[in-house]
């Protein structure tokens, strides 16, 4: 599980992120949930370090999933259509749940 917090605005955040995930994939953890909780603001930087994140894990077989959006983040995601492209769940044991279900 990746947590996000504050203002999710790319730059030093989605070179630290990419880090992270390739940090996983070495370790065999392939499928992740990223909590957007404690997320206030995102902006298109923001959005393209989640889409990132979703293709690289994606390439590593394996899948990124986002829970605790808030309602703000959720309009967003909606507002792009991404919400489409994202599993996305309402709480953080759903999301983890969504893997041992194979969903």
């Amino acid at each position: 599980m990746i947590e996000f917090k504050g203002n999710v605005m790319g730059g030093p955040d989605a070179v630290n992120l990419n880090e992270k995930l390739h940090e996983l994939i070495e370790k065999g953890k392939n499928n992740i949930v990223v909590d957007l909780g404690k997320v206030g603001f995102m902006n298109s930087s923001g959005l393209g370090m989640l889409i990132g994140a979703l293709t690289t894990m994606r390439k590593a077989g394996g899948d990124l999933r986002i829970a605790n959006a808030t309602d703000k983040i959720e309009s967003l995601l909606v507002i792009t259509k991404l919400i489409t492209v994202f599993k996305h769940y309402k709480s953080l044991d759903k999301a983890v749940e969504s893997y041992e279900e194979g969903k």
